[in-house]
């Protein structure tokens, strides 16, 4: 009798040690796999939820609005009139303000595709990976590149430390000088950026001089990912997982407390490369993450994860015991949430690959 665990040995995501230049990171800045076919015409708005249909409406007359200008001077004449026009008045880009799963990423990345400049004019990234790129190329050297662009897309923006908010207050400043747009989406108002997680009251001007970069656009609704779906399946055994790994070419498979222990030795600008090549991530014992660091970075991988429509199959606790009550009651409470939803989408994409 042949063994039940099939030929191709899985591979570990704990043996990779990626090593991203800083030139990829700046290439990379473009909508994830999940997100390069959507547009305007795809995004389904909610019929009870009639602020999603208007944020379609003024989506596709801001990018409309930006096909005839380009950043650094160029084409600033057009815009207001003079050569060497003084930084406009008024918000020059929009936030998308509203809960997890109603579709803000969908639409951030469809303002992306919809307005009219080459690729390499358009920049499209995580606040984190945002950051991580100020890292790696330096401040000066982070606006010489993106003040070439015309549009630059920040998902999931959220500032975690003071460090944080003046960097990016300065840094959006800059681009808007240079003539760039901005578009942002993100679980918090503009104006209550920071709160519970620092002393946000010290840093009102910065956080008050982001907010007038933007016209704030809310967007109702529930999490779509849960919309009128069964819900996500229940964990699978030790041995389910293991023979799942094995039997699904590209397939990892990780003891999750392995796992938590790599990722925080790895810097989150690399979690997309750590990913990068798999169809399946299985992991074996599950448990509770009771360190608020490691949370933060299990986070960026679900993000990641999810953007790269990487099933995730595991053993152990249900995805939304991940998180203690009080970290869901903290201040970082809407990217556990964020998290949950999206490992909970991954684990019901997941479930083909277990042979009943």
């Amino acid at each position: 009798m042949s063994s039940p665990i099939a030929e191709v040995v899985p591979q570990s995501l704990c043996a990779r040690e990626p090593r991203v230049p800083a030139d990829r990171l700046v290439a990379e800045m473009v909508p994830p796999p999940r997100f390069d076919s959507v547009r305007f015409d795809t995004y389904v708005p909610d019929p009870k939820q009639p602020s999603q249909s208007e944020a379609v409406t003024v989506l596709s007359a801001f990018a409309a609005g930006l096909g005839g200008a380009t950043a650094s001077g160029q084409g600033r004449k057009r815009w207001f009139g003079g050569r060497k026009p003084a930084a406009p008045a008024g918000p020059r880009g929009v936030y998308l303000d509203g809960g997890y799963g109603v579709g803000k990423t969908h639409l951030l990345a469809s303002l992306w595709h919809a307005t009219p400049a080459p690729a390499e004019q358009k920049a499209f990234g995580t606040f984190v990976e945002l950051t991580n790129l100020v890292g790696a190329l330096g401040f000066q050297q982070t606006v010489r590149t993106l003040s070439g662009h015309r549009l630059l897309c920040i998902d999931e923006f959220e500032l975690d430390d003071p460090g944080d908010t003046v960097l990016v207050s300065s840094l959006l400043s800059r681009l808007v000088e240079a003539g760039v747009a901005l578009a942002a989406t993100s679980n918090t108002l503009p104006g209550k950026l920071g709160e519970g997680r620092f002393a946000a009251a010290d840093f009102l001007r910065e956080i008050q001089g982001l907010s007038a970069h933007f016209l704030p656009l809310r967007i109702d609704g529930d999490d779509y990912r849960h919309r009128g779906l069964p819900e996500a399946p229940a964990p699978y055994d030790d041995e389910q997982v293991t023979k799942a790994a094995y039997a699904t070419p590209g397939a990892s498979l990780d003891p999750f407390p392995a796992l938590l222990d790599h990722v925080a030795r790895i810097h989150p600008s690399r979690y997309g490369a750590l990913t990068e090549g798999l169809t399946a991530v299985c992991l074996t014992g599950v448990k509770p993450v009771d360190d608020q660091s490691t949370a933060l970075r299990l986070v960026v991988l679900a993000d990641r994860l999810y953007d790269r429509e990487v099933p995730v199959l595991a053993s152990g606790l249900p995805f939304d015991r991940l998180f203690s009550d009080e970290m869901l009651n903290g201040g970082y409470r809407k990217k556990y949430f964020r998290a949950i939803s999206r490992l909970t989408a991954l684990a019901r994409d997941a479930k083909p690959l277990v042979r009943q």
